[in-house]
């Protein structure tokens, strides 16, 4: 086999076990709030992570980066890439493709990684200009906070985690991802 199809293979695996960690965590938890109403236009671009209750190939992840643009059809591309163990680890990519799922206010998004399996993705918060945003799921099992730049004022974070922990997430599962840019 060859390292470009073993690297295919390796995506594969880990984009399935994602998914099997995101669909397999049924719950009976009220419905996470979300907002009201989201800017899809605004939304799209790249986000850095900056902390998160991570999946399991996020464990591990430098300079990860959620990059969204809106396709024709209205679903929307998905480029989540980090660096694995380091700074200087391997570079990591996957493709899930987003669908805005109707009456949300393009708030909740089915996350599809692997047909037909679409984990439940939504907009718990976006500040006013899209500069920060925090992503949830009903099952407060894993969470993003995200930005436009690589780093936050420590107050914003503190700010962000708060609000995690008021909609009954354990914080103290939060990682704060490393972030180091521009890359050497």
């Amino acid at each position: 086999m060859s390292p470009s199809s073993r690297r295919r293979l390796r995506n594969l695996c880990l984009g399935l076990a994602a998914v099997a960690i995101l669909a397999g965590c049924a719950t009976s938890k009220p419905p996470i709030p979300r907002m009201q109403q989201v800017d899809l236009q605004r939304f799209m671009g790249d986000w850095y992570v900056i902390g998160n209750i991570p999946t399991l190939p996020e464990r591990d992840a430098y300079n990860a980066v959620e990059s969204y643009s809106l396709a024709a059809d209205g679903r929307i591309d998905t480029r989540f890439r980090y660096r694995e163990g380091g700074f200087d680890g391997a570079l990591k990519t996957m493709n899930p493709v987003g669908t805005v799922v109707p009456g949300t206010g393009n708030a909740v998004w089915g996350m599809q990684f692997v047909w037909p399996i679409k984990a439940e993705y939504v907009i718990v918060d976006v500040d006013p200009a899209y500069q920060l945003t925090i992503i949830g799921r009903t099952a407060r099992d894993y969470a993003w906070i995200m930005a436009r730049q690589p780093t936050i004022a420590e107050s914003r974070y503190a700010a962000a985690v708060e609000r995690l922990k008021a909609l009954g997430y354990d914080t103290s599962k939060l990682r704060r991802v490393p972030q180091r840019w521009p890359e050497s």
